[in-house]
């Protein structure tokens, strides 16, 4: 299962092959500002794998997120998160340097949300951003969330954005 395309996006799983694409994004220190790091090539395979193992555990995860034409534009999906010890259904998204800017990260978020809402029927949705992170609290915001709390779990501070589906 895949959320549909969009005007411009299309979804599909993350294999092996993107490894390159993923380690050049998730390296990217602009793209990773509000993450303790960038990630390594080694760290980033690892990215990969955990969402082969969501896509064999609940049938869905970050999905690569390309554009109609096949340029990678970056990850945008469905994970569960633990946010204050209780387990809720996250929408995250990473996009590269180069598509930043032009509604993507929107696009591909109103897509998996739509695909929880339609196609597993979750009741809930969460956003977690790191406070400082404005361009990604928006994202959510044009979905439809708003913030609801502060994640006070992890060493990292962040809020919390949720909507009801």
């Amino acid at each position: 299962m895949l959320p549909r395309d969009t005007a411009r996006l299309r979804f599909r799983q993350m294999t092996t092959s993107d490894l390159d694409a993923m380690a050049g994004m998730l390296g990217d220190p602009e793209v990773m500002r509000y993450y303790p790091a960038p990630k390594t090539r080694d760290q980033a395979a690892a990215w990969i794998a955990w969402n082969q193992r969501n896509y064999a555990e609940h049938g869905y995860g970050l999905w690569i997120v390309e554009t109609l034409a096949g340029d990678f534009v970056g990850d945008c999906g469905l994970t569960w998160q633990d946010v204050n010890a209780v387990s809720k259904l996250e929408v995250g998204y990473h996009v590269a340097t180069a598509w930043q800017g032009h509604g993507m990260a929107t696009e591909a978020a109103a897509a998996c949300r739509d695909f929880a809402r339609e196609r597993i029927g979750a009741q809930e949705l969460i956003a977690i951003i790191h406070p400082d992170n404005r361009a990604s609290e928006r994202v959510a915001e044009k979905i439809g969330m708003h913030r609801v709390d502060d994640d006070r779990g992890g060493s990292i501070r962040r809020i919390v954005l949720s909507m009801n589906l």
